[in-house]
């Protein structure tokens, strides 16, 4: 089978790097991810990635505690940049190269964001993971992956969630009702606050006309079957087919 797409974001919650901890970096959980992105990468898509940082610490929360915003933001980019470079120490001991490019100058560790850099590593066949979010508090590390998609022209964002199978119509684990939906436009994403990612990364999205599937990332192979066109999940697109 051929993949679907040439070139592809995922966008891995700092959740799912935690596995059944809730927290932290779980290493069986981060070493299952890289090997699911090996197999994609294997198919001769060129793959690129933003890790979130809920698994360390999140800017909001810090806020609520009297942080202030600018500060527990910056705090959480660091959180990202630490699961980037754990999911690259996991990528590379099985062989896929790979790239940590971050937003905030840190020369020792990563190289910083240039756009035209990393779409020759992606090229290249290389991994280019996206560290420290935009680079600017207020801004979501959704919104990071519909910004680096658009900037490097990835053709979809693969949003790999670690509780949830797609996107309903209330959270599945309160309401036994809720619907779960195969495809959604953007307008409704946003007009029934369903909670997909946030405003900005929606808006984003549909003025870029960036398709987004929502899927789990806890089944083996997932992401690969989602590369190949396969049906899981929730797509959502500018316009329902």
């Amino acid at each position: 089978m051929q993949p679907a797409f040439k070139r592809v974001v995922l966008k891995v919650s700092g959740e799912s790097l935690a596995g059944q901890n809730g927290y932290g970096i779980d290493g069986l959980m981060i070493s299952d991810i890289a090997e699911q992105i090996k197999e994609v990468v294997e198919l001769g898509v060129e793959v690129a990635v933003v890790c979130g940082g809920g698994n360390i610490w999140r800017g909001i929360a810090g806020s609520a505690s009297g942080i202030d915003r600018s500060t527990a933001d910056y705090m959480g980019m660091l959180a990202t940049v630490m699961n980037s470079l754990a999911l690259q120490d996991a990528l590379e001991s099985i062989d896929v190269p790979t790239r940590v490019q971050t937003s905030i100058a840190m020369q020792q560790i990563a190289e910083p964001y240039i756009r035209r850099k990393a779409i020759r590593h992606l090229e290249k066949g290389r991994v280019v993971i996206f560290a420290a979010g935009t680079g600017n508090p207020f801004f979501s590390t959704d919104t990071t992956a519909a910004l680096r998609a658009a900037e490097i022209e990835a053709e979809v964002i693969l949003m790999a969630k670690n509780k949830v199978d797609g996107v309903y119509s209330a959270d599945p684990f309160v309401d036994p009702t809720a619907e779960k939906f195969e495809q959604l436009t953007y307008m409704e994403v946003l007009s029934r606050n369903l909670g997909v990612m946030d405003s900005t990364a929606s808006s984003l999205c549909m003025d870029n006309n960036i398709p987004l599937i929502v899927f789990a990332i806890t089944e083996q192979g997932n992401i690969k079957r989602v590369v190949l066109g396969e049906k899981i999940g929730t797509t959502v697109k500018g316009s329902v087919d």
